[in-house]
């Protein structure tokens, strides 16, 4: 006589655990996206930032790096004693971002089992830096637009229009002056989404 499946020990926990196995790494993914688009993007917010200095006035930049500070500092300000600035450019905001992804990429990978090789890590983490760059400059015009509906003149859709206006300034110089249509976000925006098309191709 068979033994009965409610004398086996463990039956239905080892049936399931490839499934919790799996839905740990769902969790895990989830928790390394959230934390690393938000802490990375801050560092690349504070990199675009610094670069438009001379845009900015110091008042729009302490209202800006009352958020972002509290966010970053931690992770930059250790980088930026051992590698500074180079002009406009804030390398250890950069590298902070670059350093953020890497981590998320080498903890996933770990726990799928497998460890790309040297050269496949650094070029799917830049892929994946691109990635995140523009998904937070296509936030940026979305923000911009709605806000100038909703909230124009209000102190945050003037500061976010000052990040988003000198991207738009090239466009605006090539596209046809139509009077009250702006159409030169709507430009921004389908540039943007065609890099992304392609960044998501070479992954």
């Amino acid at each position: 006589m068979g033994i009965p499946n409610t004398l086996v020990p463990n039956a239905l926990p080892k049936a399931h655990s490839p499934y919790n196995m799996q839905m740990l790494i769902q969790i895990i993914n989830l928790l390394l996206l959230v934390f690393v688009s938000i802490v990375a993007g801050a560092c690349l917010l504070r990199c675009y930032i610094q670069w438009l200095g001379s845009h900015l006035g110091t008042g729009q930049i302490k209202s800006i790096g009352s958020y972002l500070f509290p966010l970053t500092n931690w992770i930059i300000l250790p980088i930026r004693r051992i590698i500074p600035s180079l002009g406009r450019f804030d390398t250890a905001s950069f590298l902070a971002a670059y350093v953020l992804v890497l981590g998320k990429t080498i903890i996933l990978s770990w726990i799928a089992g497998l460890m790309p090789l040297t050269v496949s890590l650094l070029f799917f983490t830049s892929i994946e830096l691109l990635d995140l760059t523009i998904s937070g400059l296509i936030w940026l015009v979305f923000a911009s637009v709605i806000l100038s509906w909703i909230s124009a003149g209000s102190p945050i859709q003037y500061l976010i229009s000052l990040l988003v206006e000198p991207l738009l300034r090239p466009i605006r110089r090539v596209i046809p002056n139509l009077g009250s249509l702006d159409l030169s976000p709507l430009v921004l925006l389908l540039i943007l989404q065609v890099l992304l098309i392609v960044l998501s191709s070479l992954k």
